[in-house]
């Protein structure tokens, strides 16, 4: 199997399908909590639909980049969500993140082997390889995060 297979699943098995490492996967995760308890706050923990946005934020500026040739995002914006004050909101929230997940692990199947080891649209951020084990790595990450504040949240409603 070649890098690009490879690594289009373990995208695929984060956001979409997998229960491997983490013994859960995005979308399951977001399947489990209605607009409520996405928007939720416990203390001064990221809510979940915070955390969507800001891993879907990168999503989509790495997908712009594969088409424009240009990185355009920037850290400081990745946390900006619009107001969620509906299901309708947080059903939009999940259906582009579900959407650019997909899209990300297809663009990524259909690399040539040989861009692994090019630069990431510039030099001063390594290659590509690099960057994309790095968006996977983030992405576990905020997954474990998603689901203790899911089970936090569970736990608080359930002591209400």
């Amino acid at each position: 199997m070649t890098r690009n297979i490879t690594i289009a699943n373990r995208l695929r098995e984060v956001y979409l399908n997998g229960r491997w490492i983490a013994n859960t996967n995005y979308k399951e995760q977001m399947q489990l909590v209605n607009w409520q308890q996405a928007t939720h706050e416990i203390g001064n923990l990221n809510t979940i639909a915070a955390l969507i946005y800001h891993i879907n934020y990168y999503l989509s500026g790495i997908l712009n980049a594969f088409e424009t040739g240009r990185l355009q995002i920037n850290d400081k914006y990745s946390f900006d969500i619009p107001q969620i004050n509906s299901e309708i909101g947080w059903t939009k929230l999940v259906t582009d993140f579900l959407d650019n997940a997909e899209k990300f692990a297809n663009k990524v199947e259909e690399m040539d082997d040989d861009l692994f080891d090019k630069f990431f649209f510039d030099e001063k951020y390594g290659t590509f390889i690099r960057n994309i084990e790095g968006v996977l790595e983030h992405s576990y990450y905020h997954l474990g995060q998603i689901s203790l504040i899911r089970k936090l949240i569970e736990i608080k409603l359930k002591g209400n």
